[in-house]
Formats: structure tokens, C-alpha cells, sequence
């Protein structure tokens, strides 16, 4: 079974709104609603895990799943930090073997950067998307002077879905849990307990929703 978790947790903060960045709207539907669109109509996966904030589940809910007739198999309150709420989500999962782990925020993911990560990840394991930075990247030191410019075709920007084999990132999530690691994301959780992380060509248009600007660029893109 292939099963996909959907993390909504952003509060939004760069976003200047009062309402949490998954549900800020373009033309005239939630962020959140794209992404599970996107999921829910790709024939490779087969269980939706959402994963919220306590105080955000009653109002997803009503307002973006009865409303849009959105249908999740499981929603699963969110943790502390980003790693919390992908460990609370792997704990309720049964009989998975592979698993997509997702940003709520990305909402224009393509079935081609879904399906191909499946792939790869029961080939190699752990797979994720990415694309080569388009500006020219510098490493500064504490005074804010360049130190080091690395070169531009040997770095990748990581996108979601990072896909993987239940087992493998359902045991170094645990590791990660009693050893109190901080991570950023789940391509760290694997490779920190030796697992490497196949790359895969993803696409620009796959964006974050992050700043006002990215709103511009998504209602052109949905």
C-alpha cells in the first residue's frame, strides 16, 4: 500500500495573514484544497494522512473537506516541531510499504514528480525531487562576507514528495525521537542513519508557498 502524509501545519508568519497559509485562498479555494486534490485524484496512492494543528482540525474540516467533498482516510494532530507531526503520522499507518511525505503548501504537484518518486523509492529506498538552484549561491561568514562560491550544477533545491520505504524511515524516525535529533526535513532523517537518498529531476513550478509573491505565481499556475 502506498500512503501519502500530507503535513498543514504553517502558520503562515511570512505571510502576514491571520490565517494559517494552508487555508489562504486563490481563486476563490484553499491553498490545502489544491494539494489534496492532487493526491486524491493520482491513481498510485492509495491512504491520505492530514496532518493539522489541535485547534485547525474542526475548522479543516468544515471548511475545506465537507466543503470541497474532500475525502482523507485519517487526520492526525500535529506535533511541536515538523519531525513530530511526520512521527505521529508513520505511528497510525498499517500495512504501508511506501511513503510520500509532503508539504500541505506545495499545491502544484504534478502526478509525473508523484509517480516517478514511488518508483525510485522502491528501487533505491528514499528518493526526493529537486532542481538546480537558478541564481548563483554563496557561502558568508558571520560578518555577512562571501567566503565560497560552490559550484551551481553539483547543488539541487529538495522539493517534496520525499518518498521512502515505511520500514526504513519509520525506524530512523524512532532513532530521531530517542536521540532527540533536530532535523529540517525527512531526507536528513534518512540519511543521518545511513540510508542515501536518491535525487530526482523536479520542477520549478513545484513551489513552496511561503511570501505574498508565491500567491501571484500559484493563481497563475492552479
Amino acid at each position: 500500500m502506498t500512503s501519502v502524509i500530507i503535513l498543514a501545519g504553517g502558520k503562515g508568519k511570512r505571510m502576514g495573514s491571520k490565517v494559517s497559509k494552508q487555508f489562504i485562498e486563490i481563486k476563490d479555494k484553499p491553498i490545502l484544497y489544491y494539494t489534496l486534490k492532487r493526491f486524491i485524484d493520482n491513481k498510485n496512492i492509495d491512504q491520505i494522512f492530514l496532518v493539522l494543528p489541535k485547534d485547525e482540525i474542526e475548522y479543516c474540516k468544515k471548511e475545506v473537506l465537507e466543503k470541497y467533498s474532500l475525502k482523507v482516510d485519517k487526520i492526525v494532530e500535529g506535533g511541536f516541531e515538523r519531525q513530530d507531526s511526520v512521527y505521529n503520522a508513520l505511528k497510525r499507518m498499517d500495512n504501508t510499504d511506501i511513503v510520500l511525505i509532503h508539504d500541505g503548501a506545495r499545491p502544484i504537484i504534478s502526478d509525473k514528480i508523484i509517480d516517478e518518486g514511488i518508483k525510485y523509492a522502491r528501487v533505491y529506498g528514499a528518493a526526493a525531487p529537486g532542481v538546480m538552484p537558478k541564481d548563483t549561491i554563496k557561502v558568508k561568514n558571520e560578518e555577512n562576507f562571501s567566503v565560497n562560491t560552490p559550484d551551481r550544477s553539483s547543488l539541487v533545491a529538495i522539493q517534496t514528495p520525499q518518498v521512502f520505504k515505511y520500514e526504513n524511515i519509520m525506524r530512523c524516525h524512532e532513532k530521531v525521537k530517542e536521540n532527540g535529533d533536530i532535523v529540517t526535513d525527512d531526507t536528513m532523517v534518512a540519511e543521518k542513519y545511513g540510508y542515501k537518498v536518491y535525487l530526482y529531476d523536479g520542477e520549478y513550478t513545484n513551489i513552496k508557498i511561503t511570501t505574498p509573491d508565491d500567491i501571484i505565481l500559484a493563481e497563475r499556475l492552479v
